[in-house]
C-alpha cells in the first residue's frame, strides 16, 4: 500500500482515492445522484482532502433498544414492551447460513475491501451514468451499519431520523469517514453481528434475532439456508419483500439471495436448487407489544409499572432521561404481583362485575409491612377500543399515575378516625348522644389554629330514622353511624385526624390536599383503592405504613453485558402504636362479624374492615384485611353519573347498591383465592367492654340467628329482630306488628314490618 512522502502529506495515490471516495462516491452514487463519469470527475472542490480530514471520526454508538420483560414475583411473564423489538444476540448465536446470505446479497467483497469498495463504487457509477438512472448502488455492509446506528441514534423523533437518512453529500461524506473509523477499530466479524442486530427486518422486528422469531418462531441460531435467504432479502425493502403481506415477491426476493450464494461459493448450485424449490416455511409470531397483551388481567398493573418507572428519579433526574432507558428497553422487571393474588382478584371481579354493566369495579390488594402490591384489577378491560368497553384509565390508582380523580371512600375513612381519637388518648369506650339528624356542631379546631365554622347550618344525618343513640366507638363503627364520628371529630378536631391521614399514606387521589371540613370523617374527600389499601395495612401491621412499591428489581442488558439497577424501596414508618392498632382491628373485626361488613367476613381465619357507601349511591366500597393481606374493593360509575339505585350488577338486581352487598363480596372471593394455602394468623385484639345497655326497651343482642346473620323473628314489640338481617339474600325475619325492630339493618330484604333500612 502506498506510504506518506518523506515530506509528509498524503501521497498522489491516497488523494485521488480519497478525492474519489468523497466527491464522486458519496456525492453522486451513494446519494442517489446520476451523473456521467468525466462529469462526477470534475466535481472536485477546493480543499475537499483538508474538509474530510477535518469530519470527527468517533461513532458514538448508542445502546440498541431491546424489548423489556416485565415479570411477576414468581419470573412469570406478564407483558412484554418494546420502542423496537429485538434482541441483541453474539454472532455465534446467528446461523452461519445467515451469515452467509447478508454478506452474498448486500456486499459480497465484504472481507476483501476496506470501508469503502473502490470496485464495487466504479462499477456502479458506470452503471448508473450509462442508464441514466440509479440502478445500483456501492454501500458497503459497514456504511449500511453507519447509516443504521444513526437512525437508531434518531429514536422515534421523526425529525431526527429524516435528518439521519437524508440523502445530502454532507452526510453521506460523514458517513464515509465514519465507516473507515469502524473498520479500524471493530474489525469484520464484530460489524457483521453488529449489523445483523441493528438492521430492521420488517414486521416491527429489529435484529435477526427478532426477525427469526416473528417469522420462523425459532432462534437465529437455528435458521436454515431457505430461512436465512430469505431474511436477507428483506434487509433491502422491508415493506416491497415482506413475506406475510406478499408471499409470491418475498419468494423471488429469496431466491435471488439464493442464487446469489451459490455464485459465490457459500453453497452449491444443487442446494441453491433445492433451496429454491422449498416453500417459505413460515410460522409467523404476531408482534406482542405493551401491556394489552398481560396475562390475567395484570394490564393495568403493567401500566402501573411504567409509570412508576417514568415517574421515579431514581431512574434519572428528567422525565425525558427515564423514557430514554424506558425507550431503550432491554430490561427484565421483577415486579410484586403475585400470579395467585391476581389471578383470584381477577376471578372474583369477573364474577361479580360484567364488562357491560352500567358500572365498574376496582380492586387492589398490598401487603401489610412491606408495601407490595401483589394484584390489581378491575372489571373494564385494558385497551385503546371504547366501542368495546375497553379503557386505558387505571381506576386503581391516583391521577398522576395513570389514574382518574379518585372516588369518594364513604365510611371507610371513619377508621383513620377513630385511629386519630385513640392515638390522642380518646377511650375506645367513648360515648356520643349520636341522634338521627343533627347540625354540624360548630366551631371546630382545624389546624394552624383555625377554626371551622357551621356559617350555613349544615346538617347531617344517620343512614336511617332508627339509628339513634347513644352508642360508643364499638357500637357506632359496626353500624357505621354517621352522628357519632362527626361528633368524635368536633370533639377531637379536624387537624389530629388530617395529621393522621398523612401518615397512613392518605392522599387526594388529584393531588389535592385534604379539607379542613368535619365532613372528612363521612369519606367526602376522592381517593384510590391502592390509596385506601395501603392504609388499612397499617392497621394490619400493627401501626406500621409503608408506602406502596411494584417493583422487585430490575437488570438491564445493554448490548451482550446485563446491569442491575437501583429501584424505589418502600418506605415504612410508625403512623400509629401498636396498642391503637390493635383496637382499630378489634373494631373493625366486629364489623365482619356482627356489623355492615358480615358478607365480607372469612370464615376460615381472622379478618377486619369497613364498608362505605357515598351519598347518592354513586360509589360503594369494602376495605379490608387480614394479618396477612389488605385489599381494598370500589363499585361505581368511572364518571359519577349513574347512581347505583334500580341498578343490575354481574346479572344480579339491587334496588340500593351498599358497600357490604357487591364489594363486600367482591373482596371476600378475592381475598379467599389470594390467601389460599397461606398461613392463618390472628390479629392482637383488645378488651372493648361493651357499654351499658341503654334503657330503649331493646335488647340488640337478640335476632341473630343462623340465616345469613341475623334473621330470626324479634317477636312484636320494640324487639329487634334480625340486628343485621338482610345483608344476605334479603333478610327473611318478621320484625313485629307494632312498628318494631325487625330488620333493623334489612339491606335489600323482604323482612320486617318494622322500619328497615341499612348502615354503611
Amino acid at each position: 500500500m502506498p506510504k506518506k512522502r518523506s515530506g509528509g502529506g498524503l501521497s498522489p495515490t491516497q488523494q485521488a482515492a480519497k478525492f474519489l471516495g468523497v466527491s464522486v462516491l458519496a456525492g453522486a452514487v451513494l446519494a442517489g445522484i446520476a451523473l456521467p463519469a468525466v462529469g462526477a470527475l470534475g466535481l472536485a472542490a477546493k480543499g475537499s482532502v483538508e474538509s474530510f480530514d477535518a469530519l470527527p471520526a468517533n461513532l458514538k454508538t448508542p445502546p440498541l433498544s431491546q424489548r423489556t420483560s416485565i415479570l411477576d414475583a414468581e419470573g412469570g411473564t406478564i407483558a412484554t414492551v418494546y420502542s423496537r423489538d429485538r434482541t441483541v444476540v453474539p454472532l455465534k448465536e446467528i446461523s452461519p447460513y445467515m451469515q452467509k446470505a447478508i454478506v452474498a446479497i448486500e456486499d459480497s467483497r465484504f472481507y476483501e475491501h476496506g470501508a469503502v469498495d473502490l470496485k464495487g463504487v466504479l462499477r456502479a457509477l458506470n452503471k448508473n451514468a450509462r442508464s441514466g438512472e440509479v440502478s445500483e448502488g456501492a454501500s458497503t455492509l459497514t456504511q449500511q451499519y453507519v447509516k443504521n446506528v444513526f437512525v437508531e441514534e434518531a429514536g422515534d423523533d421523526p425529525t431526527k431520523v429524516a435528518q439521519a437518512t437524508q440523502q445530502t453529500i454532507g452526510r453521506k461524506i460523514r458517513e464515509l469517514k465514519l465507516a473507515i473509523q469502524v473498520e479500524e477499530e471493530l474489525g469484520k466479524k464484530k460489524i457483521l453481528e453488529n449489523y445483523l442486530n441493528i438492521t430492521f427486518f420488517g414486521q416491527q422486528a429489529y435484529g435477526v434475532e427478532a426477525a427469526s422469531q416473528r417469522y420462523f418462531s425459532k432462534s437465529a441460531k437455528d435458521l436454515n439456508v431457505q430461512e436465512a435467504a430469505l431474511l436477507a432479502g428483506i434487509v433491502q425493502s422491508p415493506s416491497r419483500y415482506d413475506p406475510v403481506n406478499d408471499e409470491a415477491e418475498a419468494t423471488k426476493r429469496r431466491n435471488v439471495v439464493l442464487e446469489r450464494m451459490a455464485q459465490v461459493g457459500d453453497i452449491s448450485q444443487a442446494e441453491a436448487d433445492k433451496a429454491q424449490a422449498a416453500p417459505l416455511g413460515l410460522k409467523v409470531s404476531r408482534p406482542k407489544n405493551g401491556c394489552i397483551t398481560a396475562v390475567k388481567g395484570a394490564g393495568f398493573f403493567c401500566d402501573y409499572v411504567r409509570e412508576v418507572f417514568l415517574s421515579d428519579p431514581v431512574f434519572g433526574k428528567t422525565k425525558e432521561d427515564r423514557a430514554k432507558i424506558w425507550n431503550q428497553g432491554g430490561l427484565t422487571i421483577r415486579t410484586t404481583l403475585d400470579p395467585q393474588a391476581q389471578e383470584s382478584a381477577q376471578q372474583s371481579i369477573k364474577d361479580h362485575v360484567y364488562t357491560s354493566d352500567d358500572v365498574a369495579t376496582a380492586a387492589t390488594i398490598v401487603e401489610p409491612g412491606t408495601g407490595k402490591i401483589v394484584a390489581m384489577g378491575q372489571s373494564r378491560p385494558y385497551g385503546v377500543d371504547i366501542k368495546q368497553g375497553e379503557t386505558t384509565l387505571n381506576l386503581s390508582v391516583n391521577n398522576d399515575m395513570g389514574g382518574g380523580a379518585g372516588y369518594q371512600p364513604g365510611s371507610t375513612f371513619k377508621p383513620i378516625v377513630a385511629a386519630a381519637a385513640l392515638e390522642g388518648g380518646m377511650p375506645a369506650t367513648k360515648s356520643y348522644s349520636s341522634p338521627y339528624e343533627m347540625e354540624y356542631p360548630s366551631p371546630v379546631a382545624a389546624c394552624g389554629g383555625k377554626n371551622w365554622v357551621n356559617n350555613e347550618g349544615a346538617k347531617l344525618a344517620n343512614e336511617n330514622e332508627t339509628e339513634v343513640g347513644p352508642y360508643d366507638m364499638k357500637e357506632a363503627t359496626a353500624l357505621s353511624v354517621n352522628t357519632y364520628y362527626v361528633q368524635l371529630i368536633s370533639d377531637i378536631g379536624i387537624c389530629p385526624v388530617t395529621q393522621m391521614a398523612d401518615k397512613m399514606g392518605v392522599e387526594r387521589a388529584n393531588g389535592n390536599k385534604l379539607e379542613q371540613t368535619p365532613s372528612i370523617a363521612l369519606g367526602v374527600t376522592e381517593v384510590s383503592p391502592l390509596t385506601m389499601a395501603s392504609a388499612y395495612a397499617a392497621f394490619a401491621s400493627r401501626g406500621m405504613y409503608c408506602t406502596p412499591i411494584a417493583i422487585e428489581s430490575i437488570s438491564q442488558r445493554i448490548g451482550n453485558k446485563s446491569k442491575s439497577l437501583e429501584v424505589p424501596k418502600s418506605t415504612c414508618s410508625r403512623a400509629m402504636s401498636e396498642t391503637t392498632a390493635d383496637t382499630i382491628n378489634t373494631l373493625l373485626r366486629g364489623v365482619v362479624e356482627d356489623g355492615t361488613g358480615t358478607q365480607a367476613g372469612l370464615d376460615s381465619r381472622d379478618s377486619a374492615g369497613k364498608t362505605g357507601t357515598t351519598d347518592e349511591r354513586y360509589a360503594a366500597w369494602f376495605v379490608g384485611y387480614t394479618p396477612n393481606l389488605a385489599g381494598a374493593v370500589w363499585v361505581g360509575d368511572p364518571k359519577h353519573e349513574r347512581k347505583m339505585v334500580n341498578i343490575t350488577i354481574g346479572g344480579v338486581p339491587h334496588d340500593k347498591v351498599f358497600g357490604g352487598a357487591v364489594p363486600g363480596p367482591i373482596w371476600r372471593d378475592m381475598m379467599s383465592g389470594a390467601l389460599e394455602g397461606k398461613p392463618a394468623d390472628d390479629f392482637n385484639l383488645v378488651d372493648i367492654p361493651d357499654a351499658a345497655d341503654k334503657d330503649k326497651g331493646r335488647d340488640r343482642d337478640n335476632g341473630r340467628g343462623n340465616d345469613g346473620g341475623g334473621r330470626d323473628d324479634g317477636g312484636n314489640g320494640d324487639d329487634v329482630g334480625g340486628l343485621i338481617g338482610g345483608l344476605i339474600d334479603g333478610g327473611t325475619g318478621n320484625g313485629g306488628n307494632d312498628g318494631g325492630w325487625g330488620n333493623f339493618i334489612q339491606g335489600q330484604g323482604n323482612g320486617g314490618n318494622g322500619p328497615g333500612g341499612r348502615r354503611d
